[in-house]
């Protein structure tokens, strides 16, 4: 039987994911420098990382994480990347509500190109009302019309990956044929919300298809990730929670046709680690010093879809409608209020340091217990690790925790590919247009 490792994955902010990691001494402090992002990928490769993950947001918001203020485009910033990187995974952010199938699946190709196979695109329906106004709406549409746009969108960009067959191009100089026509395909889509003709102008990815990633917990988030996702990010704080959804979809996998083993559920990790439990306790402690109390407000507000500043922090956490803006945290955190009879404050001290996901603190030996009890009861098939600042709290990790799962069987010595696809353990995809004929 192969031996089965933990993947993971990281999320890179160049200001750190605590929302005031960048004031720890000695941090970055943007997430505007090419140089910063060069380290942090360069650490992530020496720890022999799945991939590091690029998020976004199509607005500025006033308040809130300086991550969610200031960022590079993603695909570009990736790009940068490519040409200082070998084998890290490079996955970027890209919303399917403000953006046209055609340029979404020429980004990424081009970025698999670049990189050799080691593109993934993190779809997203976007769920900020600033963003919908800088594309002259007025508000986000509806949740659900949301992910139904979103599914025809990820369909078409996987139409046009497979445009070209592997082998069109055949470059003849005795004969002048660049390329074999009939390998080359019009997809000629006419749907509900797109019309889109085709060929893409690029020929098929060393991948077949870049990585699909998703991140939505809803039903339909659910859903579009179980037709579609290759990794799965997600919010979970109870391990047993986590085996429910964990088992749930893939299950949903299964009824798509696909293997269970091909879509990959990655929650977020915030690691914080030291050479002991206590020395941990300390920078967690000092952390919470860092926080800006209207800043942490605005992030459990993003998280809950509503205005939290008009609930008692010293009260239960409340019962709220069903969001249009987000709807999978405010469930998870309602969930695990009643479960530990937690205050309203409980949430939002775990958020203004953790953003919300779930939390490991402690020595090598306390972060590696925690995360292979997750993974061998079958509650996770590895972690997104977001780390409170950069460069050292991933280097604690790095140089702690990875070694630490290493001795315990649990995470590669060594690439054994090139490829996101080969780190991940999945399949090149079938040509739509090979499999017709």
């Amino acid at each position: 039987m192969t031996q089965r490792y933990m993947h993971l994955g990281l999320y890179a902010v160049g200001t750190g994911n605590h929302i005031a990691g960048w004031r720890h001494p000695g941090a970055t402090t943007t997430s505007e420098d090419l140089d910063v992002f060069k380290s942090i990928a360069a650490s992530a490769e020496r720890g022999k990382l799945d991939f590091i993950f690029v998020g976004d947001n199509l607005a500025f918001l006033f308040e809130g994480h300086p991550g969610q203020m200031l960022r590079f485009e993603p695909t570009t910033l990736l790009a940068a990347l490519a040409a200082v990187t070998s084998h890290i995974g490079l996955v970027g952010t890209a919303s399917t509500t403000f953006s046209e199938p055609f340029t979404i699946a020429r980004q990424f190709a081009s970025l698999d190109h670049l990189s050799r196979g080691r593109a993934g695109w993190n779809v997203v329906t976007t769920t900020t009302n600033e963003a919908s106004m800088n594309y002259g709406r007025d508000g986000i549409t509806d949740h659900e019309l949301r992910y139904e746009i979103a599914t025809e969108f990820v369909d078409v960009v996987q139409g046009l990956w497979d445009t070209w067959e592997d082998g069109a191009r055949v470059e003849n100089k005795e004969t002048g044929q660049y390329y074999d026509r009939s390998k080359v395909h019009v997809l000629d889509h006419k749907g509900k919300y797109f019309k889109v003709k085709g060929p893409l102008n690029l020929t098929r990815t060393p991948q077949g298809h870049p990585i699909i990633v998703q991140a939505g917990s809803s039903p339909s988030g659910q859903q579009l990730a179980a037709r579609y996702a290759e990794v799965v990010f997600t919010v979970q704080l109870d391990k047993d929670e986590a085996r429910k959804f964990y088992d749930g979809l893939k299950s949903q996998v299964v009824a798509f046709g696909r293997r269970p083993e091909h879509c990959n559920v990655m929650p977020g990790l915030v690691p914080i680690v030291g050479r002991t439990d206590e020395e941990a306790r300390a920078k967690l402690a000092q952390l919470m010093t860092y926080v800006d109390p209207a800043s942490a407000m605005r992030t459990m507000s993003l998280r809950f879809g509503h205005d939290m500043s008009v609930y008692p922090l010293d009260g239960p956490v409340p019962e709220l409608p069903v969001s249009n803006l987000a709807q999978s945290y405010s469930k998870v955190a309602l969930s695990k209020a009643k479960r530990l009879n937690y205050k309203l404050r409980d949430i939002y001290n775990e958020i203004a340091v953790a953003r919300g996901y779930l939390m490991a603190c402690g020595s090598p030996q306390t972060v590696a217990d925690l995360m292979a009890e997750w993974f061998n009861d079958g509650a996770v098939d590895g972690f997104n690790l977001l780390p409170p600042h950069f460069p050292e709290a991933f280097d604690d990790f790095v140089d702690l925790v990875i070694p630490e799962l290493q001795k315990r069987n649990l995470f590669r010595l060594d690439y054994e590919g090139t490829m996101l696809r080969d780190h991940l353990g999945l399949p090149k995809p079938v040509n739509r247009f090979t499999l017709a004929t």
